[in-house]
């Protein structure tokens, strides 16, 4: 009589754990290459980034000095200003005093003495 290994072909190893094994490989290999392709990309995009940022600095830096500068220049023509009314003013008042003392001399030489003893009580302290 015929055994069972006798009547049942024999098997050979089945041939799927390897090839497994390789679409594995074949898929890891191909995921490392969308990886590396997408860092490549991530690293494009964050030097446009950069390149973006530093232009937008550069042009806010710009427009910041030109408003300092016109802000300075304004400064500068207010404070020709001031100073203009000052000497006017001081040019009036020495005017008036020119014009106090031709009127009466006697007391603002009074005046100046008394001012001077005044001073000189105060320094001595």
């Amino acid at each position: 009589m015929a055994t069972t290994p006798d009547l049942a072909p024999t098997r050979k190893p089945s041939a799927a754990p390897r090839v497994r094994a390789a679409a594995s490989r074949a898929s890891g290999k191909a995921r490392e290459a969308q990886l590396e392709d997408q860092v490549s990309q991530l690293q494009d995009d964050l030097k446009a980034i950069a390149s973006t940022l530093a232009r937008l600095s550069n042009d806010k830096v710009s427009e910041v000095r030109e408003v300092a500068k016109s802000e300075a220049r304004h400064l500068q023509r207010q404070g020709q200003h001031v100073i203009d009314d000052v000497q006017d003013q001081a040019s009036a008042m020495e005017k008036q005093l020119k014009d106090t003392i031709r009127e009466k001399p006697l007391t603002a030489v009074a005046s100046a003495i008394g001012i001077g003893f005044i001073l000189a009580l105060l320094s001595r302290r």
